[in-house]
């Protein structure tokens, strides 16, 4: 529980600073300014970037962003992505939290340490898995959910995200990728009807650069565990 800034190298605090400044921006030049979107991306942006350094305070930003993320899409009606985040994402990333804590890295106590997975792993990913998305898929037709295919692809790849981020596999961040490309493209499709939402698209977009980082980062810290 380590203060998670001292532990950015320098290029990482300009990475840091600069990804603010562009949500900051693409927020307050939105024509439509919003105080709840502005404040998620701002967390989440933060919350990936402790989260690529294993840290636990990525897991507690990140739950805190899965509440305003549930209340920005409950404001659209995409009751794929609030339902998502508040009943799957919220309580896998707490259970997380105690995960990471509970299983410190023996070189860095202020990291997590790497689990790599096995075949029991992931058949009961797998399992889950279609358990998950085929459940939502007819439970957001019912709600007659915009755009279905992708609101359903976004659970897919958000439950799989949630479940490798609580098993401590450095796989985590590029489903989290994964997820962040389907939201783009959701956003897009709500930001044509209403363009209050053209920020969250940068704000995912940013999103992305950050998870494509942590895939880095972990696979990294992966093999120094591994070695060490």
């Amino acid at each position: 529980m380590s203060n998670p800034i001292k532990a950015l190298s320098k290029n990482e605090r300009i990475f840091w600073i600069v990804s603010l400044i562009i949500v900051a921006l693409s927020n307050f030049f939105s024509g439509d300014f919003n105080v709840l979107t502005l404040a998620a991306a701002l967390i989440g942006v933060t919350a990936v970037l402790f989260g690529a350094k294993g840290n636990v305070w990525g897991q507690i930003l990140i739950s805190v962003f899965a509440i305003l993320y549930g209340i920005i899409s409950w404001q659209y009606r995409y009751w794929g992505e609030m339902i998502t985040y508040l009943g799957m994402s919220l309580p896998m990333a707490l259970w997380s939290i105690y995960t990471w804590i509970k299983n410190p890295s023996s070189e860095n106590k202020a990291e997590v340490k790497i689990s790599r997975l096995k075949a029991k792993h992931y058949v009961l990913l797998a399992i889950s898995g279609v358990i998950v998305t085929v459940g939502f898929y007819f439970l957001l037709k019912f709600f007659d959910t915009p755009n279905l295919i992708f609101s359903t692809l976004s659970i897919m790849t958000s439950f799989f995200a949630a479940a490798l981020t609580m098993l401590r596999s450095s796989y985590f961040a590029l489903w989290y990728a994964m997820n962040d490309v389907i939201l783009i493209v959701l956003w897009v499709m709500a930001a044509i009807s209403n363009p209050i939402y053209i920020p969250v698209i940068a704000n995912f977009a940013v999103f992305l650069l950050h998870d494509l980082y942590g895939f880095y980062s972990w696979k990294k810290r992966e093999k120094q565990q591994v070695n060490s």
